[in-house]
């Protein structure tokens, strides 16, 4: 059965090997745009949908998963950052807090569809202006909600997490794969 990631990311790119034989990658292209009373925690689960349900349209026999990751703090929804003052005040507000990093999945096929999402709480040290600036300057943070990636020169700011690694890196993959023997039968 032809398998589909939904996602550019290279991150998921490189789970999804570890449940997936072979894949093809197709990213969906939508409006990522929010209805206006979504609950925080929900965010990416919609997403998520939103995007296996768009290029499942166009390859209805094929598993499609679609995934998206949004961090949130004080019930403020963290995307990935316009630009370097965006990252700035990412990173401020995450510094010294606990947040909590929400992973929406999807898999669909055909009209048949499932969704899930993961929650790990992620606390940071509390970072000074030079230590944000000097994360910022690796370039790092532009294409990671949070403006963040914990498995590469962001785990410094880590002070510890409680849940799953893998979902802070964009893809919860254990879970994935239980969902996905139970969407296709096995």
């Amino acid at each position: 059965m032809k398998t589909i990631l939904a996602s550019a990311s290279p991150r998921r790119q490189e789970l999804l090997k570890y449940a997936v034989k072979s894949f093809e990658i197709i990213p969906a292209d939508i409006d990522e745009t929010l209805p206006p009373d979504i609950p925080a925690e929900s965010c990416a689960e919609y997403l998520a949908v939103q995007k296996a349900k768009a290029v499942s349209q166009e390859y209805p026999e094929a598993v499609v998963i679609g995934c998206d990751t949004v961090v949130i703090c004080d019930g403020i929804i963290f995307g990935k950052p316009k630009d370097s003052d965006d990252a700035r005040n990412m990173l401020r507000s995450l510094s010294g807090e606990t947040h909590r990093v929400v992973t929406g999945v999807c898999l669909c096929r055909g009209q048949k569809l499932t969704s899930f999402s993961e929650v790990t709480e992620v606390e940071f040290y509390s970072l000074s202006d030079e230590e944000i600036d000097s994360y910022i300057q690796t370039g790092e943070p532009f294409d990671k909600a949070g403006a963040y990636g914990i498995q590469g020169f962001g785990s410094v700011l880590v002070k510890g997490i409680q849940g799953d690694f893998f979902n802070v890196v964009g893809l919860p993959i254990a879970r994935l794969v239980r969902e996905y023997k139970k969407f296709i039968g096995k």
